[in-house]
């Protein structure tokens, strides 16, 4: 059987609604669209474990990778232990970069590992920049499992002052507020598209969260790799 394909019609025959839509598909705010699409789904395979978590708890992974073969992934992770994680075959991989405090805004998203101090205020571990198309990522102030006692917020910046005695952020979130202080030793990064390319021996890594399966295999559709050598302090 023969199929008969018909060819796209000039602009110019074009009428109406027809031929706003084919200026759009052809113009850089269609691109756009589509560029910003692709990243928002990149980052929530990438954080796919904070909707998991409410679900049960997620098997969190940081370290270093030691070996890819295939869809096989060998990590050695904080404690020294050997693990192996299989990557799902659409698996997306998420650059880490370091970032300095100016490139957060009035409105930024941001997730902020930190330290909860006795005046309700939160001292910041980390501050995590998230793009634009992955606002709204998990949004909200939980337990989190980098050392005892620790937080993670994911909230947009709503004030940011800086005096004599450091920078003071505040940040809201859907179910309240939080005061975060940044000290020198807060490390500040921001997540950016990766490519599978980065995921090789010695880069070190963090997966959200794995899934772990009743045989004790574990599987992750998302890793976050830290650009130039970074290591992940989330």
């Amino acid at each position: 059987m023969i199929h008969h394909i018909r060819a796209a019609r000039p602009l110019a025959e074009l009428t109406g609604e027809s031929r706003q839509l084919a200026r759009f598909a052809g113009s850089s705010a269609f691109r756009r669209c589509v560029r910003a699409g692709a990243l928002a789904a990149a980052f929530a395979v990438a954080l796919t474990s904070f909707a998991a978590a409410e679900g049960g708890p997620p098997v969190r992974i940081r370290g270093e990778a030691t070996k890819i073969e295939g869809d096989m992934l060998s990590v050695k992770d904080r404690s020294g232990a050997a693990l192996t994680v299989k990557l799902a075959p659409n698996y997306r991989v998420t650059e880490l970069r370091k970032a300095e405090l100016g490139e957060i805004k009035d409105g930024t998203y941001i997730g902020v590992t930190a330290l909860p101090q006795k005046d309700g205020t939160l001292k910041a571990i980390a501050i995590m920049i998230f793009p634009p198309a992955a606002k709204g990522t998990a949004e909200g102030h939980r337990a989190w499992d980098l050392a005892p006692e620790t937080t993670m917020t994911n909230a947009t910046v709503d004030g940011i002052v800086t005096s004599g005695t450091g920078t003071t952020i505040k940040v809201k979130y859907k179910d309240g507020e939080k005061t975060v202080m940044v000290t020198p030793e807060t490390s500040i990064v921001a997540m950016g598209p990766g490519q599978p390319a980065m995921l090789k021996p010695g880069a070190k890594i963090l997966i959200f969260g794995a899934q772990k399966a009743a045989d004790g295999t574990l599987s992750t559709a998302g890793v976050v790799v830290g650009k130039d050598g970074l290591t992940p302090p989330m």
